[in-house]
């Protein structure tokens, strides 16, 4: 006795285009659908294979992933405006241009030094300062802005809180802090001990050595003598051009 069995050849139903955008809504591909309609019918008059197709859907995908985290980092990163490079005028400044684009470059990241701007009021320091930290940003590096009396303030009111050392705790997991308007220091003692306390912090917790200085009866004592000391800062004449400085490790900016 033979048996025959055959087989039904049943064709899955097409997926229709507003289901597709369902599923990347769903798969929360937002890259992948806004791009989809232009990608495909490209494609499609063009006739590209599959993989071309899919190839260019994946990459407006990355492009949109990259450009929410920038603006996530930026963020975070709190500048108080957004400045760039190409907006400051060389031209009438005798800043060192080059050396500006390359603390642009970000490679000061790596070594972990630290930047000091210096210069009068109103010549561009706080823009400079912006521009390279917004452009580290975009390198994709995390970024936190503070004035330095700001930072004071913050300091201060979480060890009012019974929570000292939160903010220090989320700052050394950053790769760069600005300080703005550090020259000016309307704070009291207090506040210059707990902002000396947080950068030497950041400067162990990455890992470089402080400068020698002889030995102590306590290793905090060297930390409380220098929080004391007055600022010996040397005023700058109004309208000289900011300059920029490579000085010891840990990697922030600063502005003076």
């Amino acid at each position: 006795m033979t048996v025959c069995a055959s087989r039904r050849h049943t064709r899955k139903p097409t997926v229709e285009r507003h289901e597709i955008m369902e599923l990347l809504s769903q798969l929360k591909l937002a890259g992948m659908r806004a791009a989809y309609d232009e990608v495909v019918a490209a494609g499609v008059r063009a006739q590209h294979p599959f993989q071309r197709i899919f190839g260019e859907l994946l990459l407006a995908q990355l492009a949109d992933h990259r450009a929410r985290s920038i603006a996530y980092r930026m963020g975070v990163a709190r500048f108080p405006v957004m400045k760039n490079l190409t907006e400051f005028n060389f031209a009438v400044s005798p800043v060192n241009e080059g050396l500006v684009r390359e603390l642009h470059d970000g490679g000061f990241l790596a070594t972990q030094r630290n930047v000091v701007l210096i210069g009068g009021t109103g010549t561009g320091k706080s823009h400079l300062a912006i521009a390279v930290g917004a452009n580290c940003v975009r390198n994709g590096a995390r970024v936190r802005f503070f004035t330095a009396v700001d930072l004071v303030n913050q300091l201060e009111a979480e060890t009012r809180a019974g929570k000292a050392g939160k903010l220090a705790d989320q700052l050394v997991r950053v790769d760069l802090v600005i300080l703005d308007e550090l020259g000016y220091l309307p704070f009291p003692v207090s506040g210059g001990q707990m902002l000396f306390h947080l950068i030497s912090r950041r400067q162990d917790d990455h890992g470089t050595a402080r400068p020698a200085d002889p030995p102590l009866r306590h290793s905090r004592n060297r930390q409380r003598e220098l929080a004391l000391q007055k600022p010996n800062l040397r005023p700058v004449p109004r309208g000289s051009p900011p300059a920029a400085h490579s000085a010891s490790p840990r990697a922030s900016l600063c502005r003076l």
